[in-house]
């Protein structure tokens, strides 16, 4: 590298890379399970933009780093970094700010800066990630598409024509939105080959182009989506879906699957039952969707959590879970213990968030920065008292404990849960109701 040169945010950085693989492993620790699906779908012989949904804040990016296991560039909204530790973060993890059209549009004119560095990223063969949706919404849905993505797409076709350049659409799906250790399934669907598509379409003007891209990514990116409407049947919609969701596994002879996986298409099966009834019985349909949307205010008014109602068998399942954590209590409880100062700094931090999604960010980066100094803290004292060889043993058996915390919690969370739900007879019709509607059928 000339020594004058600038250094560009895809350059090699040796801290980056040093910590890139710390960063991915806790990644995977603040999920239960991680399923990553179509990834042959990923091209291998150009330059790749990849084309998530943005459903949870920087977990999302979090997640797509992982994909490959190959640093990418990132580009997010411009207002995230207005606080200096996030943006040393974020810049840390190489990622670029981007203003979107209610930032002004004097704001808007610096995006070219940003585009212009970014078509610098896809010339060097990187990995470039961007969410067009522009912003994220904490629902199985999706926003409207911004053109940014597409005019990153343009003007690094035009500047390097003869390199084949991929829009892969990639579709995030939580378990969870707003608790730790849930679950993340990443699908990858058909790639967009951008070269190819101007070339079919060289009869549009650029600004159709622009508008002709965007109706297939979006169609892309809801063919691989859990997707619900977001309109006034979402919170009902999502209902009948976990009520249902054990009898459809069933169906699906879901043992075979990855449950992540088996989960996913169960969901998909039970939206195409309600997409058929609201054309094949109206009434009915509407009828269904009413049922779900009382017990959908009953359940959150009970404070049961929706994992209770797609569960088979909650209670038998749970019993056996509880069973478990009380063998390991011995355990789990003391290095619980140890991870409450950090998890309750993380609760005094989210309290201050209005959007609960940023809770798992802020959760996330505690773990990466705070943690490891109470881990610290931990293993001088444990070398000042114990044997080296004890204190070594003591030290690796606190290294997860935030994880283990959280796993202990949520056990019990949910044991509590199903115990609210099966003394509800109310509650309990309600479903039973929803579903045999869905499934008679």
């Amino acid at each position: 590298m000339a020594k004058n040169r600038k250094k560009k945010i895809q350059d090699y950085d040796r801290t980056y890379n040093f910590l890139y693989r710390y960063v991915t492993y806790l990644v995977k620790r603040s999920y239960s399970s991680i399923l990553h699906v179509g990834q042959e779908n990923i091209p291998k012989d150009g330059a790749v933009i990849f084309a998530p949904n943005h459903a949870n804040t920087l977990m999302d990016a979090l997640v797509m780093l992982r994909v490959n296991n190959c640093p990418k560039v990132f580009v997010a909204r411009a207002d995230i970094f207005k606080n200096p530790i996030l943006a040393r973060i974020f810049a840390f993890l190489k990622i670029m700010p981007i203003m979107r059209r209610r930032d002004g549009f004097k704001a808007v004119r610096q995006n070219q800066e940003i585009i212009n560095k970014s078509v610098d990223v896809l010339k060097d063969k990187i990995p470039f990630c961007i969410f067009p949706e522009g912003t994220h919404q904490a629902k199985y849905s999706m926003l409207p598409l911004s053109k940014g993505i597409f005019k990153i797409a343009f003007q690094a076709y035009e500047q390097m024509p003869d390199v084949p350049l991929y829009i892969v659409p990639s579709g995030l799906r939580y378990g969870d939105f707003f608790r730790f250790r849930s679950t993340v399934r990443v699908q990858f669907g058909e790639p967009i080959n951008v070269g190819q598509f101007i070339a079919e379409h060289s009869e549009q003007t650029p600004q159709e182009q622009v508008n002709t891209l965007r109706e297939l990514l979006a169609e892309r990116l809801q063919s691989i989506l859990f997707f619900i409407p977001n309109d006034e049947y979402y919170d009902a919609t999502l209902e009948v879906c976990a009520a249902t969701e054990s009898l459809e596994i069933r169906q699906l002879q879901g043992d075979a699957l990855h449950a992540l996986e088996a989960q996913f298409q169960a969901n998909r099966n039970t939206l195409n039952r309600i997409e058929e009834l609201k054309v094949s019985a109206p009434e009915q349909a509407s009828e269904l969707l009413s049922l779900a949307e009382q017990a959908s205010k009953l359940r959150k008014k009970l404070g049961i959590d929706i994992n209770s109602i797609s569960v088979d068998k909650p209670l038998q399942s749970r019993i056996y879970r509880l069973l478990l954590t009380l063998v390991a209590l011995p355990y789990a409880l003391p290095v619980s213990l140890l991870a409450s100062p950090v998890i309750l700094i993380a609760q005094l931090l989210c309290s201050k968030f209005k959007d609960l999604a940023f809770a798992n960010s802020v959760r996330f980066v505690l773990n990466l920065v705070v943690w490891p100094l109470f881990v610290l803290i931990y293993a001088i004292i444990a070398f000042l008292m114990l044997p080296w060889h004890c204190a070594l043993a003591t030290i690796l058996l606190v290294l997860p404990a935030p994880s283990i915390a959280h796993e202990l919690w949520k056990t019990f969370r949910l044991t509590i849960s199903d115990i609210k739900l099966l003394g509800n007879k109310k509650l309990s019709n309600l479903y039973s109701q929803i579903r045999k509607k869905v499934m008679k059928g």
